[in-house]
């Protein structure tokens, strides 16, 4: 039986929250004070314009971009034939909708917004304008299903407009369970509707929970052994206070960590931090992963490294294959990678081996709290999965772009950058043919370049100028930059 932990690291500026199944870390979130998250936010919000070429919406929410609403994530905009109305007949400029956050804003994208509302207990979802009862997909067991369902709608009063989802939590889960968290939602809803009543659009009408108190709401189960929290003792209390009245099944397992070494160096996290930051991950068989992460798309490539194996070179293709499989699952959770993933695996030869490793990452994937596709081996041997964006990568909020590359990952050599300023210096006299005297300032290799192995083509260029060339060291300049003046 798995046995998990939930670590929980509060300071001023962040939380970090960690999972560890049987010691190891399988799930990590991080969020700063300054950069909360809006995944779960319910805003007023005012429509700036409509776009019927592209079914969608702008819908200012007090945000720095304006956020993205699509005509299939308009709950009234679906007819009973299963299509959807034109957006045009639904909103118009100047309109306020109550709107929903679903994707945090990325990159250059605005926030993605729902009308279709919903606010999560800790064992249920309530969907406050959908009448609907729904249970995980992740609880299989069909005649606990429709237990829970008639359990359900046996509770919700005739007068009731909205419907649940029940949670992977609630598997097992009595009436008075249900019972608890139907107040507090009708009541948290409540507060909602009677404060976009009176409020003129934009406006904020509810925050989602901070995230130690998510952790608690979202990730504790029958499995959770015990949550360490790693906080001053009013954080704490405070978390203790809230797991009581909503969370009753993490209150007894709430522990104070009390250690002189840092909670997250305790259990490994912060080396399993930086491990998910690079590149290039190393595979016990003697294997590596090479993850490639842009705006468009993730790609990560399996090499067999040192692995040679003891048979075959097939057999030890088909061991790294499983093995990466499994790492693959594990560090797209950490690295919180989302949108299209391509995966290139080690060419197989046999189909058995394809399908087996298939299997292997279709099972490593399915403790993933986010909706992910997997899709079979492509003819070139490739698979590709799509996993759903709700948040910035752990990248994206740990790191930023390296100001010398421009995040190429690579800069241009010194000898490149000589003949670029040779090759700018020519153009300049063409244009300048009235200047007596260049100037060149650059970084201490490109300076040093000149004056050794490219001193020769130096002296063919001041030749074919007929003007002396001057060279500056420009401390603070990176490998790239550089500046040409004249007098």
């Amino acid at each position: 039986m798995a046995r998990e932990d939930l670590l929980i690291h509060c300071s001023a500026q962040e939380t970090r929250v960690a999972v560890l199944v049987n010691g190891v870390l399988q799930d990590l979130h991080i969020e700063r004070r300054s950069q909360r998250g809006l995944v779960g936010n319910v805003y007023k919000g005012k429509v700036v314009r409509v776009l019927p070429g592209m079914q969608s919406a702008f819908v200012d929410i007090s945000l720095e971009r304006t956020a993205f609403l699509h005509v299939h994530d308009i709950f009234t905009a679906r007819q009973d034939d299963g299509s959807f109305k034109p957006i045009e007949y639904i909103l118009h400029d100047g309109d306020s909708v109550m709107v929903q956050v679903s994707k945090d804003p990325i990159g250059t994208k605005g926030a993605r917004l729902t009308t279709t509302i919903s606010l999560a207990g800790h064992k249920l979802v309530y969907l406050p304008k959908e009448r609907h009862i729904g249970v995980s997909q992740r609880i299989e067991d069909e005649p606990e299903r429709e237990r829970l369902k008639h359990l359900i709608t046996s509770l919700m009063p005739e007068s009731e407009k909205g419907g649940y989802i029940v949670r992977t939590c609630a598997e097992g889960a009595t009436a008075d369970d249900f019972q608890t968290d139907m107040k507090y939602l009708a009541l948290l809803w409540a507060k909602i509707a009677a404060k976009a009543g009176v409020s003129s659009a934009p406006t904020l009408l509810y925050q989602d929970l901070y995230l130690e108190e998510r952790s608690l709401r979202d990730m504790v189960n029958e499995d959770t052994d015990r949550v360490l929290v790693d906080a001053w003792d009013e954080n704490i209390e405070s978390l203790k206070g809230f797991a009581s009245q909503f969370v009753p099944a993490a209150a007894g397992k709430l522990q104070k960590y009390s250690g002189e070494i840092p909670l997250f160096e305790r259990f490994g996290i912060e080396a399993e931090i930086e491990s998910a930051l690079a590149r290039r991950v190393e595979l016990k068989s003697g294997g590596y992963l090479i993850f490639d992460q842009n705006e468009a798309m993730s790609t990560i490539d399996v090499n067999t490294g040192g692995f040679v194996g003891k048979r075959d070179f097939g057999d030890t293709v088909f061991k790294t294959n499983l093995e990466a499989a499994r790492v693959i699952a594990r560090q797209i959770r950490l690295r919180n990678l989302g949108g299209i993933i391509i995966i290139d695996f080690i060419d197989m030869e046999k189909e058995s081996h394809r399908a087996a490793v298939l299997a292997e990452l279709q099972k490593a994937v399915q403790s993933d709290r986010v909706h992910t596709t997997i899709s079979n081996f492509t003819e070139l041997g490739l698979i590709e999965m799509t996993r759903k964006r709700t948040r910035d990568s752990l990248s994206h909020i740990l790191c930023e772009t390296c100001p010398l590359c421009g995040g190429r990952g690579e800069i241009k050599t010194a000898k490149t950058v000589c003949y670029e300023i040779l090759r700018e210096v020519i153009r300049e006299w063409r244009q300048y043919p009235e200047a007596h005297e260049f100037c060149i300032n650059a970084s201490q290799s490109v300076i040093d370049l000149f004056l050794e192995d490219e001193s020769q083509a130096l002296d063919l260029t001041q030749e074919f100028i007929q003007c002396p060339v001057v060279l500056e060291v420009e401390p603070c300049y990176g490998p790239e930059q550089y500046d040409i003046t004249f007098q």
